[in-house]
């Protein structure tokens, strides 16, 4: 998979994950958008590879949920 295919699906991710938020709460919203821009990071950082999108994701996801637990 090319850069710019991880991009495309990286972007199409998000806007999935934020057009279903209506009942989510403002943590699990955090949580997702942390998880969206560390995958897109990650893409970026490691040249596209999976592993580096994937942990991307999960180090954005668990950011996005510390900074969405102040939300009220």
């Amino acid at each position: 998979m090319n850069l710019h295919t991880t991009y495309l699906a990286a972007i199409a991710a998000i806007v999935l994950a934020v057009s279903g938020c209506s009942s989510m709460s403002e943590r699990d919203k955090s949580t997702a958008v942390g998880a969206g821009v560390g995958a897109v990071g990650g893409a970026v950082l490691t040249g596209g590879s999976a592993a580096g999108t994937v942990g991307g994701a999960v180090v954005g996801g668990v950011i996005g949920n510390q900074v969405g637990k102040d939300k009220k």
